[in-house]
């Protein structure tokens, strides 16, 4: 028998994603344990959001499965995989426009877990105040880094034991970006939520995350933890040096690069 401290909460094993004939995620396997921050680094079209949407069921794949909390989840419903306690938070943050701040944060509560959504709602509110400042706000008034932490609050409103960031950080100003960062911990620390990371920003994800894969045309090619992956030499040129580089960058960056 499996001993269950040691086994993952999340777990994909070898799967494959396809848009129509084109595969997205070629044999990817994972493993995130409970009550840690797991980060998945790669460049645009690596396939990071393709493997968070087989995660919750938004695609289906073609090969592998998916188990969470040791029950097999692979192609089931996207509700039906939050009500196990998995939330997405999704790139983009795709926040209802029209609904007001409070009424955004109860449909967190509707694909979640029964509790109490009084409670849960001062939860939320005690990590984001802003968020109760601007509760009959309409979403489509807030600011990005407001939008963000509305699509955090709604996942938390679900209480999940899982929540998958994609790109929490996009678009947001330095100084958000540390916040959100911050908040990610917190959350992870004081509440046990255990976390599945995408982020463009490699420095903010690294100091985060406890663990991390490194994704390229689909595949895994690194992992490690964190600690080590910010020392490894193709990490800090590419992820942690070299920015906004043209063509000769990622020429001289598939010289240097020490996978296959």
């Amino acid at each position: 028998m499996t001993d269950p401290v040691t086994q993952p909460l999340l777990e994909v094993r070898n799967i494959e994603t396809y848009y129509g004939p084109v595969m997205a995620v070629r044999g990817v396997s994972m493993k995130v344990k409970t009550g840690s921050i797991v980060t998945l680094l790669g460049g645009n079209g690596a396939g990071k959001t393709t493997i968070l949407k087989t995660i919750s069921g938004a695609m289906e794949p073609q090969k592998g499965s998916v188990w969470l909390s040791s029950r097999e989840v692979t192609n089931r419903d996207p509700d039906w995989i939050a009500r196990q306690g998995l939330a997405h938070v999704p790139e983009g943050r795709e926040v209802f426009p029209f609904l007001t701040v409070a009424e955004n944060l109860r449909m967190g509560t509707w694909a979640g877990r029964e509790g109490d959504p009084a409670r849960d709602l001062d939860l939320v509110y005690g990590y984001f105040p802003i968020l109760k400042e601007f509760s009959h706000r309409q979403a489509e008034y807030l600011s990005g880094g407001q939008q963000q932490m509305l699509a955090i609050g709604r996942a938390l409103m679900a209480r999940p034991d899982v929540m998958l960031l994609d790109e929490p950080s996009l678009g947001l100003a330095p100084k958000l970006v540390s916040e959100i960062a911050q908040i990610i911990k917190r959350l992870n620390r004081e509440q046990g939520v255990t976390i599945l990371l995408i982020e463009q920003n490699a420095k903010m994800a690294l100091d985060v995350a406890d663990f991390g894969y490194v994704l390229e045309n689909g595949r895994i090619v690194m992992e490690d933890t964190t600690e080590r992956l910010k020392a490894a030499t193709d990490i800090q040129a590419f992820y942690l040096g070299m920015k906004d580089q043209g063509v000769r960058g990622r020429r001289r960056w598939k010289q240097r690069k020490t996978w296959r």
